[in-house]
C-alpha cells in the first residue's frame, strides 16, 4: 500500500538514482512536464537504461513509474524490465487506456485526469481495461482548465474520482502534487483534507515533502486504538452492537476498522 510517490525529471538519471534511495514508496521519472521538449528524446534514452537493468539501478527494488509524453514513450519503454507503471497524462477517455493498453500488455497503468470532460468520464475512465491499476487528477491542469481559485473549488473533482474508483474496483486515488515545496505545514493541512475526502497517499516533487504526506495518511494513536477496539469486539460478538462508550458497532465500521489496522501496520512484515 503506497502512500509516496516521487517525481523526478528523467533527463536528469543522476537525480533519479538518488531519488531511489529517497524513502518514497513509488518514484515516477517523469518525461512529461519536467522534461523541456529538447531534451524529450535524451530523457527517454536515460529511462530506457535505466529500466533495462533494474537490479544494478535499484538495488532495493523500489518500484518505477514513468509518466509519459506520448506513445513513442510507450513503445520504447513497455517491454523493459524495470517498468512498474505507466501514468497516462491527460486523458479524457477511454479509448485512449486501451490503446496504451494494446501497447504495453500487462504493465500497469494510471490515467491522470487533467480536464473537465476526464473527471466526467471518470468512471469509464477507471473501468476502462483490467491494466488499470488506478486514477488520479492532475490538479494543475485541471485547476486551469476549472478556473479554480482555491483548494476547496477542487472538493467535488476529488470526490467524483474517490467515487470512480471505488466503483471500479481500485485503490483509492492518490493526491496530486503540493508545490511548495517550502510549505509544509500547507502540505500537512492539505493532505489531511483530501483524507477525508477519501484519498489516499500523495505525489510529491521533492524528499522533504515525504515524512509529511506519510504522517498525514498514517492513523493517528487514537485511530487505531478505536480500531483495536471494534475489532476485538467482533472477535466476541456476532451482528451489530454498541461499545461501551456509545459507538455503533455493524459490518461497515468493522471494515473501516480493519483498513486502519491494514494502513497502520502497512510494511510490519519487512
Amino acid at each position: 500500500m503506497a502512500l509516496t510517490w516521487l517525481y523526478v525529471p528523467g533527463d536528469r538519471p543522476e537525480v533519479v538514482r538518488k531519488a531511489l534511495g529517497a524513502g518514497a514508496d513509488v518514484v515516477i521519472v517523469d518525461l512529461e512536464d519536467a522534461v523541456a521538449p529538447d531534451r524529450k528524446e535524451y530523457a527517454r534514452a536515460a529511462t530506457a537504461e535505466l529500466l533495462s537493468d533494474p537490479l544494478t539501478a535499484d538495488p532495493a527494488g523500489v518500484p518505477v513509474h514513468v509518466r509519459v509524453h506520448g506513445e513513442d514513450d510507450v513503445r520504447a519503454l513497455a517491454a523493459l524490465p524495470g517498468l512498474a507503471g505507466i501514468r497516462l497524462p491527460k486523458i479524457t477517455h477511454a479509448a485512449s487506456v486501451h490503446h496504451v493498453a494494446a501497447l504495453a500488455p500487462g504493465v500497469g497503468l494510471y490515467p491522470l485526469l487533467e480536464s473537465a470532460l476526464a473527471v466526467e468520464h471518470a468512471y469509464s475512465i477507471a473501468g476502462a481495461h483490467p491494466g488499470v491499476r488506478g486514477v488520479a487528477l492532475g490538479e494543475a491542469d485541471l485547476r486551469a482548465d476549472l478556473g479554480v481559485r482555491d483548494d476547496t473549488g477542487l472538493d467535488w473533482p476529488r470526490s467524483r474520482v474517490v467515487v470512480a474508483a471505488r466503483a471500479a474496483g481500485l485503490a483509492p486515488p492518490v493526491m496530486s502534487v503540493f508545490p511548495d515545496v517550502r510549505d509544509l505545514a500547507g502540505l500537512r493541512d492539505s493532505c489531511r483534507h483530501g483524507r477525508g475526502l477519501g484519498l489516499l497517499g500523495r505525489a510529491a516533487i521533492h524528499p522533504r515533502q515525504l515524512p509529511v504526506i506519510e504522517a498525514a495518511f498514517r492513523p493517528t494513536a487514537r485511530e487505531i486504538e478505536a480500531a483495536e477496539q471494534i475489532v476485538e469486539a467482533a472477535r466476541t460478538e456476532r451482528g451489530a452492537q454498541a461499545l461501551p462508550d456509545g459507538r455503533f458497532v455493524d459490518a461497515a465500521v468493522l471494515a473501516t476498522a480493519r483498513r486502519t489496522l491494514s494502513l497502520a501496520h502497512r510494511g510490519d512484515a519487512g
